[in-house]
């Protein structure tokens, strides 16, 4: 028998949006409901095995059923553009899974359902399962279609039958628009008999099975209920006609075009990688091939296979060598293994396996040459390279050219960054990706020789073919000294921080987390204590029962499974009840412990004491790195429990300090800059406290009259506005309303005409250009921008006022690595630069280097780039980094 899959994608969309906290990808894009929907998608997939699939989506705000009631749906809150922006790529998604979609103007997607679960029905042939968040399907069910309701957000559904809908309501499931046309129901603005609620709407089902009947029988009826029959009994016509689901439309679509044959590997991964969906990308096998098998033809370049005997060989055509490639396997490079090497020179490559470079006379040669910087070659991702040889030894020099990061800079939202990707894209010999030749995951295998070899000679030939038409789109596209004087000595500056690594006092770590251990014994014992009882503190069902039913707390909001328990809710609560404090304090510091105590001593090495952090050069849209192996970037700074964790930070020499130096409002300034505003200038240029000043323009008031209150709602509109916030956001910030949030946004434009202007004015040029630059010609390209879809467009508007502000200070950021780079080998200081940190550095530096330092390191700091305010850093220095902050 067949099996049919009908999602109502407009409810699980909404259902996966506020069920996930607020994700998004190094682009920017908002990827929580995404996410969220593609883990639904995989679990029905792989538990379901469907022959048809089709995913129905809403056409339009206007239906027939608003013929019938103008309000319908009329209560509803405007969906937020965090979500708006996922819905266009939503759909893009669906297709990355070779699953139909369809939409109708004048219907909505449970007619859609309606109609097709009809049909099969009528067939006989085709078992379905309908899967929602909204119960008004639960009329559809029959002996051949099941309804699945979402709970816990989306990542369990409840499976009803008839039989279930009898168990649970007492009702067949045509009575469940009954059940509607009595109670209402308010997601949908459906009136229904205003005071029956469902307890007393199923009460009135039971004895007279319908609307129809509970009005014919009104007179039976007593007292209030009997008036409200009465009164309302329109209105309750009218509700039960618009809770029915139509299921006669004219469908466009045929049974075959529902056919599911399974997703393209390739393409959904491709798909993932541009989303960011690490974790799924790790679970899942995309190579879409079991071994190398035959690999595609490739250029005419003889391959060699160095070996003890042709060392010499190879070391007299080392001049002639221009591109040079290091095959690294596994994801972190400060524990890859090394496992060839492929060198170009001509029409020739030298292929060598790793050993051989390590041992011997013969080759070291080959290691001084790789150690020379009177060199120049090409390589694909230096960076990587760099930290894989040096934890060997081998301190990589005289790289000119890196593929990687052109193709980064020429297209930083590009998915397809990895070597083949780029061979395609530039019309070069076919390279097979490295999953088609090692495999993925438990299927990872170095293949022999003659593979391998091949591989890496293709790979070197395709880096060589990439250089002229790479260098002359940087060129075209202004960012030459942005490649070349930035981008890829920041490659070797970051390398070799990561190679010294932070010295990690690991016993104080322990210590740390001993200390933790026992607080978190006594909240825990205090909690009980205040509850009356032991229960588990990390079930949401028993923390409910506790909260809302023993203490009696009021329930700030519902799930499907019970009372919710997250940290709004409880930050909401707490006034009501001395518990719920200690209940936020123990989830902070559980979190504490397992996450960065646990965590980090994980990540120390053994043979160093240090933790060596990996930063990605290449990910983010705006220029920013991303730190991982450990991720340090996400070290807590807000709360005091979680700055001591940068206690276990340390200089690796007795005597040495820990200095940091940390741009104050970078962001800020450079909107300044960019916008010329007034107001803003004048604050920077006068040293004055940009919130307060703020909060004076926005509010109308002198200095001394802004209170606290008033500067964090400053300081929040500030950040807001560099990161394209909405009222939605801000009004989650601030726990305020979204009309609130809107006419803060809307003062603060008023006050700041400056930013407005530049606001306006750089999503007209992004309009023209199609895309948008940093102060450094940095580039990020805005297709969408032109989309007749308005939450694309909106989004890329968004995109286009903020990548010019944070691209611009990630540049600056990291022109002050390279230039602080410089000058430490410039001044012979022994200070060696660690950390960034987002816009904060962090230096280990000996006693007698710290007066220097203290005014070097600002210096070089401040004057990374010139712009119309001051840049600021704040320095200071101590035993270890919770000092030195």
């Amino acid at each position: 028998m067949s099996k049919l899959i009908l999602i109502d994608g407009n409810s699980i969309a909404y259902r996966a949006f506020f069920a996930l906290p607020l994700l998004s990808n190094s682009s920017g894009l908002h990827t929580n409901a995404l996410y969220g929907f593609t883990t639904m998608l995989l679990k029905l997939l792989e538990e379901q095995k469907p022959t048809h699939f089709l995913i129905a989506f809403d056409a339009g705000k206007v239906t027939f059923r608003h013929t019938q009631y103008a309000e319908y749906k009329g209560g509803r809150s405007k969906t937020p553009p965090e979500l708006s922006e996922q819905f266009p790529v939503l759909k893009d998604l669906i297709r990355s899974f070779g699953i139909a979609q369809y939409e109708q103007e004048g219907y909505e997607a449970d007619d859609i359902i309606g109609t097709l679960t009809r049909l099969a029905d009528e067939s006989g042939d085709m078992e379905v399962i309908v899967v929602s968040g909204d119960k008004d399907m639960l009329q559809l069910a029959s002996d051949k279609v099941k309804i699945a309701i979402t709970r816990k957000g989306i990542s369990e559904v409840e499976l009803h039958d008839p039989a279930l809908i009898k168990e649970k309501y007492g009702l067949v499931p045509k009575q469940i628009i009954d059940l509607k046309g009595l109670m209402g129901d308010t997601s949908d603005n459906i009136p229904g008999i205003p005071g029956v609620g469902e307890k007393t709407a199923l009460k009135l089902l039971h004895e007279y099975e319908t609307v129809e009947g509970v009005l014919s029988h009104a007179d039976e009826l007593k007292g209030k209920m009997k008036e409200k029959v009465v009164e309302h009994a329109d209105s309750a016509r009218m509700s039960k006609e618009l809770a029915t689901i139509f299921r006669n439309m004219p469908l466009e679509k045929t049974w075959d075009e529902l056919v599911y044959q399974g997703y393209d590997g390739p393409t959904l991964g491709t798909m993932f990688r541009k989303l960011e969906f690490k974790s799924l990308l790790e679970k899942m096998d995309f190579s879409g091939s079991e071994g190398a098998g035959d690999l595609p033809p490739k250029a005419d370049i003889q391959t060699v296979e160095v070996d003890d005997n042709r060392v010499d060989e190879l070391v007299a055509v080392l001049p002639q060598v221009t591109a040079l490639h290091i095959e690294v396997v596994g994801d972190n490079p400060h524990h890859g293994e090394i496992i060839g090497l492929a060198l170009l020179a001509g029409d020739t490559c030298y292929y060598v396996p790793f050993a051989l470079v390590q041992q011997g006379e013969a080759s070291a040669k080959l290691r001084d040459w790789l150690e020379t910087a009177d060199k120049s070659v090409a390589v694909y991702d230096q960076h990587r390279a760099e930290i894989a040889l040096a934890w060997a030894g081998i301190h990589l020099r005289g790289v000119s050219f890196d593929a990687l990061l052109a193709g980064y800079l020429l297209d930083p939202t590009e998915s397809a960054l990895w070597l083949s990707g780029l061979a395609a894209k530039y019309g070069l010999p076919t390279l097979p990706a490295d999953e088609e030749v090692f495999g993925k995951g438990a299927k990872f295998k170095v293949p022999e020789t003659a593979i391998l070899s091949e591989h890496l000679c293709r790979k070197v030939t395709a880096i060589q073919g990439l250089i002229e038409p790479m260098k002359r789109d940087l060129e075209s596209n202004e960012m030459h000294q942005l490649f070349y004087e930035l981008e890829l000595p920041l490659a070797g500056v970051l390398a070799s921080m990561e190679k010294k690594g932070i010295q990690v006092d690991t016993a104080a770590l322990k210590q740390y987390g001993a200390e933790l251990g026992a607080e978190i014994e006594r909240i825990v014992n205090a909690i009980y204590e205040a509850a009356g009882t032991e229960f588990n503190l990390n079930s949401p069902k028993q923390l409910g029962e506790i909260l809302f039913e023993k203490l009696q707390l009021p329930p700030v909001k519902k799930t499907k499974t019970g009372y919710s328990t997250d940290a709004e809710v409880l930050e909401k609560l707490e006034p009501h009840h001395p518990v719920i404090g200690h209940i936020l304090l123990y989830r902070t510091l559980a979190k504490l412990q397992s996450t960065y105590v646990e965590g980090l001593l994980k990540e120390v090495r053994p043979e160093t004491g240090k933790v060596h952090t990996y930063y990605k050069q290449t990910i983010a849209a705006t220029g920013r790195l991303s730190s991982q192996y450990p991720n340090l970037q996400n070290i807590p700074i807000r709360l005091e429990e979680g700055r001591k964790i940068r206690k276990v930070f340390v200089p690796s020499q007795p005597g040495w300090s820990i200095l940091t130096a940390d741009y104050s409002q970078i962001e800020l300034r450079v909107l300044a800059h960019i916008s010329q505003d007034e107001r803003l200038m004048e604050a920077f240029v006068n040293n004055m406290d940009i919130h307060t000043k703020t909060a004076m323009d926005v509010f109308g008031v002198a200095e001394s009259e802004v209170d606290s209150n008033m500067r964090r709602q400053a300081k929040a509109v500030n950040f807001g506005i560099v990161y394209g916030i909405s009222d939605y956001g801000l009004s989650q910030n601030l726990n305020i309303t979204r009309k609130d949030a809107a006419a803060f946004i809307e003062q603060y434009f008023a006050v700041f005409q400056g930013v407005r202007k530049y606001m306006d004015d750089i999503v007209q040029k992004a309009r023209e250009d199609g895309y948008v630059t940093t102060l450094l010609q940095r580039r990020r390209y805005l297709p969408e921008i032109k989309a007749s879809n308005f939450n694309l467009r909106s989004f890329a508007e968004r995109t286009a006022m903020n990548t010019p502000i944070q691209g611009t200070a990630a540049d600056i950021i990291k022109l002050a690595m390279v230039q602080m780079d410089e000058r430490l080998k410039k001044e012979k200081l022994r200070s060696r630069m660690l950390l960034q940190v987002h816009d904060e550095l962090v230096f280990e530096v000996p006693e007698d280097e710290i007066e220097t330092m203290k005014v070097l390191v600002p210096q070089v700091m401040e004057s990374a780039l010139k712009l119309d305010v001051p840049l600021k850093a704040d320095v200071d220095s101590g035993l270890n980094w919770y000092e030195a902050k």
